[in-house]
């Protein structure tokens, strides 16, 4: 095929080329970005768990049990990102959104406690990674 005119400038394929790459880096970033988001609220919702006593008052107890799902699912959740292979976009969809789910609920109980601030804040900073990341893969 050398020689042959198509009529479109190499800059054509070359751009085309780049920004499919920076496309791809993109998200690669994002979806570190996400990763690393679960990451940090799987660890301070399990610290903020393990600070309360089992058998305390049921709020307490919600607090515990809300502390070791969110950690449960984050973990989860980064663990998926975090694969290299192939994946089903739609169940990572459904695991973002669900990561999404606990941990906005678990903000709100976070809420309530003194001390549990910077949980809550990490749990909605995760649940805004994951958001993010979701229109990404619409």
């Amino acid at each position: 095929m050398a020689g042959v005119d198509t009529g479109y400038p190499i800059e054509v394929t070359t751009t085309s080329s780049t920004a499919s790459q920076q496309e791809l880096i993109q998200f690669l970033e994002d979806r570190f970005a996400c990763a690393q988001a679960c990451t940090e609220c799987a660890r301070a919702a399990a610290l903020r768990a393990s600070l309360v006593d089992p058998g305390g008052s049921e709020e307490q107890e919600l607090l515990r049990r809300r502390g070791i799902m969110c950690a449960e699912v984050c973990d989860a959740t980064c663990r998926m990102l975090s694969e290299q292979n192939s994946q089903d976009e739609a169940a990572l969809r459904v695991q973002l959104e669900w990561c999404v789910s606990v941990c906005l609920d678990s903000a709100h109980v976070f809420d309530r406690h003194p001390g549990a601030e910077q949980t809550a804040d990490a749990c909605r900073t995760c649940a805004k990674a994951c958001q993010e990341f979701i229109a990404i893969l619409r």
